[in-house]
């Protein structure tokens, strides 16, 4: 796992700390050299990381004790405690974050399942016809050219053949469980929107290099435009 970096932490909780003691002087501070330009710039840049970080859990004056019980050599735990103590919490914390992603999409999927349109397979998939085509249906060892986009369940596109000018080719056998299952079940020329439970798509691992979290639900809108017979079968 990794840490919150801990040295932003420090810029951003100093930064907090000197603006609120010192508000009068910097309200009245001009900006006159090139190093005042820069140390504003570097004050909006931790300023808009703190946007994105949750740092509502720090104490401050706890936060400024630990530095002063440093430098005076009276600590109340040691470096070595210190960051067993952030390790054992950020990793708590995560586990907090999985499980509610986790219960998050199989909540969506319990109730996307009572919609009239959805059909549930045996596996949990679950699918949505759009348009039905009338060609012949792909097998597992096949490749397919398809247009498709991921989305996150909250509608957040993810991935899509639209980043490229032609539809992507893709054998079936290398695809999530989820989009493997579904596009065997699509005539040529047909659309289908997926909805992929976690342990279909990237399952408690994720996956990093398409933007998708451990234990995410998925949806897919996928568009079979053609098929490539595997050997076998030609």
């Amino acid at each position: 796992m990794k840490l919150i970096n801990l040295s932003l932490i420090l810029l951003i909780i100093i930064f907090s700390t000197s603006c609120a003691q010192n508000n009068k002087n910097i309200k009245s501070k001009k900006l006159k050299t090139e190093l005042d330009s820069v140390s504003y710039a570097l004050g909006v840049d931790i300023a808009e990381n703190l946007k994105e970080s949750d740092l509502d859990f720090v104490d401050l004056e706890l936060f400024i004790k630990a530095m002063q019980d440093s430098r005076d050599s009276n600590l109340i735990f040691n470096v070595v405690e210190s960051r067993q103590i952030m390790n054992d919490y950020f990793l708590k914390k995560q586990k907090e974050k999985l499980l509610e992603r986790k219960e998050e999409g199989l909540a969506f999927l319990k109730k996307n399942a009572n919609r009239k349109e959805i059909i549930t397979t045996a596996s949990g998939l679950q699918y949505e016809i759009i348009k039905k085509g009338n060609g012949s249906t792909p097998s597992f060892n096949d490749t397919v050219w398809v247009k498709y986009k991921g989305m996150l369940i909250d509608g957040t596109v993810f991935n899509s053949s639209d980043d490229v000018d032609i539809p992507a080719i893709l054998p079936i056998s290398v695809l999530i469980s989820g989009w493997a299952e579904g596009i065997q079940l699509m005539p040529v020329g047909s659309i289908y929107k997926f909805y992929i439970p976690y342990n279909l798509a990237y399952g408690e691992k994720g996956n990093r290099g398409a933007r998708v979290a451990p234990y995410t639900s998925l949806i897919f809108e996928v568009e079979l435009i053609e098929i490539n017979p595997s050997k076998s079968e030609k």
